[in-house]
């Protein structure tokens, strides 16, 4: 299991089916046995503590999960509490309530490529050279996607934020196949992206790199 502290109150693991199931967990029963997702969650809450790398639970958490083909990835964020009011702008949960659980919350979050605020699609796609990101902005001319281009550990990654407003899921289906042309769909965290890797184009990435670069 792969432990990061994003910053002072937030944390973010990643653990693989085979791992879930080497300490005992069946894959699909945290989904469904709310006892076992608690067991797991917690059981790698202590693992952290271990590492030093604790993250208080008193109070609100708010706990996002992503099923990604090889594994789990989990952010979890604590919330500030101030004069009894929760200074945080996302949906929270008290694990002293009981609803904070991995049950729960896995439950309607297995699509990773989901924004968990605007449940619009949301995708990062990894390119073995710069030249295929220079090739697909010379042909795919929608320019009213969001899209910003990071550079991490070798790799360029481009992340694109659909806009259910303006396309249907049919026309979202068409632009992603076009865009995977030239480049394939990467399980990295866009928090791990954006946290360690080198912004390169902020905003509008592709018109950007396609009036820079001649084709």
């Amino acid at each position: 299991m792969d432990i990061e502290r994003v910053n002072d109150t937030t944390i973010k693991f990643f653990i693989t089916y085979t791992d879930i199931e080497d300490r005992g967990f069946d894959r699909d029963e945290i989904w469904y046995n709310r006892e076992r997702g608690e067991e797991l969650f917690f059981e790698m809450m202590n693992e952290a503590n271990d590492k030093d790398d604790a993250l208080e639970l008193d109070g609100p958490l708010w706990i996002q999960v992503h099923a990604l083909d090889k594994g789990l990835e989990i952010v979890v964020t604590r919330g500030q509490v101030s004069d009894g009011s929760v200074k945080l702008e996302i949906p929270v949960t008290d694990k002293d309530s009981g609803e904070a659980n991995l049950v729960d919350l896995m439950s309607g979050n297995e699509d990773d490529e989901l924004d968990p605020i605007n449940d619009h699609l949301e995708i990062v796609i990894g390119f073995k050279d710069f030249e295929d990101v220079i090739s697909l902005s010379h042909n795919f001319f929608i320019n009213d996607l969001f899209n910003e281009l990071y550079h991490f550990e070798g790799t360029y990654y481009l992340h694109v934020l659909f806009n259910d407003d303006s396309y249907n899921e049919d026309e979202q289906d068409d632009m992603l196949s076009q865009m995977l042309e030239y480049g394939y769909e990467s399980d990295i965290s866009i928090y791990r992206m954006k946290e360690y890797g080198k912004e390169i184009v902020k905003d509008n990435a592709l018109p950007v790199i396609r009036s820079s670069f001649s084709k």
